[in-house]
């Protein structure tokens, strides 16, 4: 299902945790940090970086968690650990659980519009969809929108999907995520969310949402190697947490 933005910052969400993997992200971290909305945590996983991302991110307020082993699927393996124990030890209350990138891409002002459905009861999982919303010129490469729609399509076709993008602004029921069982470490992390989020029978929604061009060179798409990694990362995603006989939970 589609819904359409709107902006509203005067609410706060106490109960809802934002995830932010982050790697020589120092100079658009403060643009996404001081955009978005109130939370009950911020936790920035800190990927490896030789910049000063890590003491920006705890300046501004954020937690810190350092995961110096590369991926984009270890880093939120990091952030949900640490989730789980400012809800086991400190007794946070974690309801939802939010990711959006460091680079500024996305428009995490609006982040709010992708909580409110779930915690209203009203949905399980919402994404972010950039292919049906307004996108700045450059902002996704050719292969970025080929890839997006090739796996969407996939997951649709085969698995009975009403998917358009795998969108990295995404939020989701922390307890639906903790029965997921996510494994990947990599540039499958989304893919298999979207997978699993299908066999568990959530309730999805797609909102359109505005997509900028990042700040810096993308570590996937902004390179041939990485392009090619993605790619192929896409379809081995789809048989592992698809097709497989041995997939996850």
């Amino acid at each position: 299902m589609l819904s359409q933005p709107h902006e509203d910052q005067s609410v706060t969400f106490p109960s809802v945790v934002v995830i932010i993997p982050a790697l020589n992200e120092a100079e658009s971290l403060p643009l996404v940090l001081n955009d978005l909305p109130s939370t009950g945590r911020v936790i920035v996983v800190d990927n490896g970086s030789t910049d000063q991302t890590a003491s920006i991110a705890e300046k501004l307020g954020a937690t810190v968690v350092s995961e110096p082993e590369r991926g984009y699927g270890v880093a939120c393996l990091a952030g949900l650990a640490e989730a789980d124990r400012l809800l086991l030890q400190e007794s946070i209350p974690v309801d939802v659980v939010a990711f959006v990138d460091a680079d500024f891409s996305d428009h995490v002002h609006l982040l709010g519009d992708l909580i409110g459905p779930i915690l209203n009861d009203e949905y399980d999982f919402v994404i972010g969809s950039r292919l049906l919303g307004e996108r700045e010129r450059g902002a996704m490469p050719p292969q970025s929108v080929y890839g997006n729609k090739l796996a969407c399509g996939l997951m649709n076709l085969f698995f009975g999907g009403c998917y358009t993008d795998l969108g990295p602004m995404r939020a989701i029921r922390f307890e639906s995520l903790s029965k997921m069982n996510m494994v990947d470490r990599n540039f499958g992390w989304t893919i298999e969310m979207q997978l699993k989020a299908l066999r568990h029978e959530l309730r999805i929604l797609e909102i359109a949402v505005p997509y900028r061009r990042r700040i810096g060179i993308s570590k996937i798409s902004g390179t041939i190697s990485g392009t090619i990694r993605a790619g192929s990362k896409i379809l081995y995603s789809l048989w592992r947490y698809g097709w497989s006989p041995n997939r996850d939970s």
